[in-house]
């Protein structure tokens, strides 16, 4: 059975499996349920597919049967971003990308499209937070290394911006609206009738919360918001839950004897963090992952439409080198590394 690479198809185009063969169709990129089987069947042939996941192929290495090159602009709208951040899984993801976008000034050396469109997304988190009130402190954080991002590049060249000046000018007005939503937001205390709140809650069920943060730094803003909690986490099973996820045994028997058993746990996790660094990966309750068979970055909630599956004579091929491989987790930082920076 043939298989086309989906990486030379014409945009909006796909090669679909049919009574006939592989036809190439429409394609209509959406986050839409499938139709169920039987319903509205003449609708199985026409010439729109629907439900296809957000995914990205990629070229990872150029060699002379394969060249080409991965546009940051491309990805952002193939897998999604914009409704990324209005998904609690994938929010703090995005905004580890932006940050590193923003921290290291790359969003000035972007093309002008590109710029464009992670400013749009960057407004799309601010409406988000701003009617969630979810986050605030993330998107302060965004919008001030934004407004940095902005003066640095005013300072570079006779006290204006290099480039475009109508682009800047779409720039600045996009800037002052997420500076002032980010000025904006309010989190009002939550009135008498809403019951339980937090202080109301007993010490057991604030341990188990507290059990469950894996970033060393919310446990740190925990403990100045409430005494309750700066006394739990001064507890030493706080810190050694913190260690064992993030750490294997054979890291952790690097600076722990055999015998001891009188632990600082979070001295040693200090220790362990500043040797081998944290779980970039565990951070995220989702991040990117890379298809090793068909080079396709993909949200693992999501999926996305595989070689492995399409193809049985690739199947096949995948069963007797004893099975298919799992897909790999892309930090934020790895996902810039497959553009030109």
């Amino acid at each position: 059975m043939p298989f086309i690479s989906k990486d030379w198809r014409s945009p909006g185009e796909e090669w679909v499996k049919t009574e006939e063969g592989w036809e190439k169709k429409k394609v209509l990129e959406c986050t839409a349920p499938r139709m169920q089987e039987g319903e509205e069947g003449d609708k199985s042939t026409s010439d729109t597919v629907a439900r296809i996941p957000p995914h990205c192929h990629i070229t990872i290495k150029c060699t002379r049967e394969i060249a080409g090159f991965n546009g940051l602009s491309e990805a952002v709208r193939r897998l999604d971003f914009s409704s990324a951040v209005r998904d609690v899984r994938r929010f703090n993801y995005i905004c580890a990308l932006l940050e590193l976008l923003l921290g290291g000034q790359r969003l000035t050396h972007l093309p002008g499209a590109a710029q464009k469109l992670l400013l749009s997304m960057l407004e799309q988190l601010a409406d988000h937070v701003a009617t969630s009130k979810h986050n605030p402190e993330a998107l302060r954080a965004l919008a001030a290394a934004l407004g940095g991002a902005r003066e640095a590049e005013r300072r570079a060249c006779w006290g204006r911006p290099l480039g475009s000046r109508a682009l800047w000018r779409h720039h600045d007005r996009a800037i002052a609206r997420i500076t002032r939503i980010a000025q904006d937001i309010r989190i009002p205390e939550p009135g008498p009738e809403v019951m339980p709140k937090l202080h109301d809650l007993p010490e057991e069920c604030i341990r188990e919360i507290m059990l469950r943060i894996s970033d060393h730094r919310d446990l740190d803003a925990a403990s100045s918001a409430w005494s309750v909690m700066a006394s739990l986490c001064s507890e030493r099973r706080v810190w050694r839950e913190l260690v064992l996820f993030h750490f294997t045994q054979q890291q952790l028997s690097t600076v722990l004897a055999k015998d001891e058993t009188d632990v600082d746990w979070k001295k040693t996790f200090h220790q362990l963090r500043k040797v081998y660094g944290l779980r970039e990966e565990a951070q995220f309750a989702e991040t990117l992952s890379l298809c090793r068979h068909c080079k396709c970055l993909f949200w693992r909630s999501l999926g996305h439409p595989c070689i492995a599956d399409q193809c049985p004579e690739y199947r096949e091929r995948l069963k007797e080198a004893g099975g298919p491989l799992p897909p790999h987790p892309v930090p934020p930082a790895a996902f810039l590394k497959f553009f030109s920076l």
